[in-house]
């Protein structure tokens, strides 16, 4: 092993591996932390994606029921009349040290005269088809926010395991070998100076 077996490298190993052993209580207590709001955020996943469900399910109920009363032609008119998209702006937000996303969207769901549709060219069934769409969109843009925040706080927990194993099982251990290494070889030093200081000694 390339160290030197000296006594001011054993305390400085010594302070190392006291750091390093504090390292996986703060690691795992931080682990635990991103667990717990990584249900907390999975209780709104759940909660979403259900109601995700059932506006999907909504929105195509209408959907059929407008194209039963109108041509597809004549929809997709309508679809094309309405001008502006929503707009999106994406910002971050941050959970125990993780950056996760937060999607600002305006204007996704939207009033007659900001659809741009004239009264005269849309029917009841076709405006409670738009809405049921905008209100499903609306959910699935929280959808993506809510999930890319599970990923990366699965991604950060998996770090956090891999890192405290990494101390646990290799770089202490392997420190502690460096430092019983040290303390032999610097007591074997030590019973070669005293056998020499003997013979000096002996040969007076």
């Amino acid at each position: 092993m390339e160290v030197k077996p000296t006594r001011s490298e054993l305390i400085k190993l010594q302070k190392q591996i006291k750091l390093a052993k504090s390292g996986p209580s703060l690691l795992k207590k931080k682990r635990d932390g991103l667990i717990l709001e990584f249900f907390e955020v999975l209780k709104s996943a759940k909660e979403i994606r259900m109601g995700l469900s059932e506006k999907y399910k909504r929105a195509r109920s209408r959907m059929n029921v407008a194209r039963t009363l109108h041509t597809d032609l004549y929809l997709r008119s309508i679809a094309l009349a309405i001008g502006e998209r929503p707009s999106l702006s994406l910002e971050t937000k941050n959970i125990m040290g993780v950056c996760v996303p937060h999607i600002e969207s305006g204007n996704v769901v939207k009033t007659m005269k900001e659809r741009n549709i004239s009264a005269m060219s849309s029917t009841a069934v076709i405006d409670d088809t738009i809405s049921d769409y905008e209100k499903l969109l609306e959910a699935l843009i929280k959808v993506a926010e809510i999930e890319t925040a599970m990923k990366r706080l699965l991604e950060e927990i998996e770090k956090t395991k891999r890192r405290v194993n990494a101390l646990e099982f290799n770089v202490i251990p392997s420190m502690e070998k460096i430092r019983k290494f040290i303390k032999l070889r610097l007591e074997e030093m030590e019973r070669e100076n005293i056998f020499r200081l003997k013979r000096v000694k002996g040969k007076k």
